[in-house]
């Protein structure tokens, strides 16, 4: 009897810190973003909370403590219920589905004629680029034409369609106080044969870890502008692709996320391409679904490219 009782006393530390994960994940909007931006500093890396629930659990194993594991219990709830249907395995694919790619190819580059027969290989309907700069930019359109005869860049992001393009035009999100040309969004028209799609081709300003926290002014104040954009946006349907420098659980993108889906299924984490933490490289929708996210293999960038299954209708 001792002993039994012994379990439920001892790993009150443990069952703490059970809690706290709980809380993180059941309330990571409650994290105030005033200092640092901590909040969207844990959101960049949520998922990663699992993590400490798996280190929490074996030391609740060795330490016997039946107040731990059931403490437990919360932060396993809260993590499944965030994150459990990304793992399930896709679902089968419709008459009206889309396959897209989006990858940042990266300014630096060294193949991008292979990087774009890897991505053309995958098979998608729209390839969305960034980073395209010169002389790369002529070897992915070369390289891209025979299997994609429409494409659009507006300065460093563009394009690639099997489908007919119209009204392609300059998308600005330029941050206030960048002064330099700065040209990273577009916004055509894709003629699929389900009917008329609004694409946006974007790539946010990039965001910094420091001692003080997360810097991000510049990412928000973007992303701010690019929902703006689709809110005003006259068709009913929209896909957004982009490197946005963010999660789809950070509250920076919150402009974005409020207005438009994100994946259903597929976790696809893609920076850095050598071992990646999080998916800063995003498909979201409108009227529309995005079925299912995945990796393909990694190019010459530092990002691994990301293919999106999208259920029109």
């Amino acid at each position: 009897m001792k002993a039994a009782a012994h379990r439920w006393t001892r790993g009150r530390v443990l069952a703490a810190l059970a809690v706290l994960t709980a809380g993180l994940l059941a309330f990571h909007r409650a994290v105030p973003n005033s200092v640092g931006r901590l909040g969207s500093l844990l959101e960049a890396f949520l998922p990663w909370l699992g993590l400490v629930v798996v280190v929490l659990l074996v030391l609740a194993l060795l330490r016997r403590s039946a107040l731990a594991l059931v403490a437990l219990l919360l932060p396993v709830a809260a993590w499944t219920y965030l994150f459990g249907g990304l793992l399930l395995p896709a679902p089968e694919s419709g008459a009206h589905d889309l396959l897209v790619v989006q990858h940042n190819v990266s300014d630096e580059n060294t193949d991008p004629a292979g990087t774009a027969r890897a991505l053309a290989d995958a098979g998608p309907d729209l390839i969305a680029l960034q980073e395209l700069v010169p002389p790369a930019l002529s070897v992915y359109e070369r390289a891209l034409a025979p299997e994609y005869p429409y494409h659009a860049v507006r300065g460093t992001v563009g394009l690639w369609s099997k489908h007919p393009l119209t009204g392609t035009r300059l998308l600005d999100i330029k941050p206030e106080d960048i002064t330099e040309d700065w040209s990273r969004g577009l916004r055509t028209v894709v003629r699929t044969p389900h009917g008329e799609i609004a694409a946006y081709v974007a790539h946010l300003p990039s965001v910094r870890v420091r001692a003080s926290g997360l810097a991000s002014g510049r990412r928000d104040e973007s992303a701010g502008l690019l929902g703006e954009a689709v809110a005003a946006e006259k068709l009913n349907t929209v896909i957004l692709l982009g490197d946005l420098n963010g999660t789809v659980d950070d509250r920076g993108l919150a402009p974005l996320t409020s207005r438009m889906n994100v994946a259903r299924r597929g976790l696809a984490l893609s920076f850095p391409a050598a071992f990646p933490l999080a998916r800063i490289d995003q498909v979201m929708a409108r009227s529309a679904s995005v079925t299912h996210l995945r990796t393909l293999p990694a190019t010459g960038s530092d990002h691994l490219p990301v293919a999106a299954r999208i259920t029109l209708g």
